[in-house]
């Protein structure tokens, strides 16, 4: 058996996102503090597993097009139980819902966030 642990990321404030993942998905930050290149990170999820939020000392240059971009990032996939009321939070913290599918093994839609980072939110219910 093999269990996803976490995902590392780059965005511009690591500390801004936690609070909007927290926000949307019921998420904590776990640990935070300075990392490789005089950056910071902030881990961020529950007990099992995380997002790790990395910035680093220097600004970032704008996202690419991470799906024609190698080792680009294409989305973060996140199961909830109850889609609706999470896209509800997802707009409350002013991000715009888009790509609505109802297809096995689920239903989802997703989302950009501030820096560009695509989410895709599942429901199995």
């Amino acid at each position: 058996m093999a269990v996803l642990e976490h995902v590392n990321v780059t965005v511009t404030d690591p500390l801004a996102t936690a609070a909007w993942l927290g926000d949307v998905f019921g998420w904590r930050i776990r640990w935070q503090g300075d990392a490789m290149s005089g950056g910071h990170t902030a881990h961020v999820g529950d007990d099992d597993s995380y997002v790790a939020l990395y910035a680093p000392a220097k600004p970032t240059n704008a996202p690419q097009d991470s799906y024609s971009t190698r080792a680009g990032l294409n989305h973060v996939g996140v199961v909830v139980d109850d889609l609706t009321a999470v896209e509800a939070k997802v707009k409350a913290a002013g991000f715009h819902p888009h790509n609505h599918g109802d297809y096995e093994p689920g239903t989802r839609f997703y989302f950009d966030d501030q820096d560009g980072v695509e989410w895709e939110v599942i429901s199995y219910a």
